[in-house]
């Protein structure tokens, strides 16, 4: 999936013309944080509510200061992890969209990266969840692979994340079976750590809420 199939079309960007408490609104109605300002098909960069507070420009134009805008953006043709991976970094609620020629063309929020990953199959379809801990230098994604399949079983997505200050990382399995017991044997005798399984409905629908919440509240900032 590519940054242009992703661009919202309910979110308008700002003109310098409008005032902060313009943007306050917009962003109240839209549960974000940031705004995108544009110039006709030109990107000028990214307001924030903090800007508008501790500036003092709720009253004002929003052209008439001298704002440190930020001017993180992705261009229409960059892959859905590359957006995510901006958005993180720089704890962004919406992602602008530049063409090759740097033409604003939208921007994506974090509720349509949530709705694309919870339309993916791996989410969809029924299947247990593993988590596994270790080092980056024992990773090996090719006998993971092998392990899990030797049990004819598939893996419908892989992924890989470093708790704070840890480490070690986590690889999260999810797979297209929910019957895991000699999966979880293979494991402990390849001498694997495994740190959660969730193979029931209802551990599945808290790991699920638990993820959704996260999302709301990174929307919420």
């Amino acid at each position: 999936m590519k940054a242009k199939q992703l661009i919202s079309n309910i979110i308008p960007a700002l003109k310098t013309s409008d005032t902060g408490k313009d943007a306050l609104n917009q962003m109240k109605m839209f549960r974000i944080s940031h705004l995108p300002i544009a110039n006709k098909s030109e990107f000028l960069g990214l307001i924030s509510d903090r800007d508008i507070y501790d500036n003092n420009i709720a009253d004002d134009p929003i052209g008439n200061h001298e704002l440190s805008l930020d001017h993180s953006y992705v261009t229409s043709d960059q892959h859905v992890y590359e957006i995510i991976e901006l958005a993180s970094k720089q704890k962004l609620t919406i992602i602008p969209v530049l063409d090759d020629q740097k033409n604003y063309l939208g921007v994506i929020t974090i509720a349509d990266l949530m709705h694309y990953f919870a339309d993916l199959s791996a989410f969809k379809n029924p299947g247990a969840i593993i988590i596994l801990s270790l080092t980056m230098k024992d990773y090996s994604l090719s006998e993971i692979a092998q392990i899990v399949e030797s049990n004819d079983v598939k893996i419908l997505s892989l992924y890989v994340s470093q708790p704070d200050e840890s480490m070690e990382i986590d690889v999260t399995l999810k797979l297209n079976t929910t019957d895991i017991s000699a999966i979880i044997q293979t494991f402990n005798r390849y001498d694997y750590t495994i740190k959660a399984t969730f193979m029931e409905d209802s551990q599945l629908e808290d790991l699920f809420n638990a993820r959704y919440e996260e999302f709301m509240k990174y929307l919420d900032m």
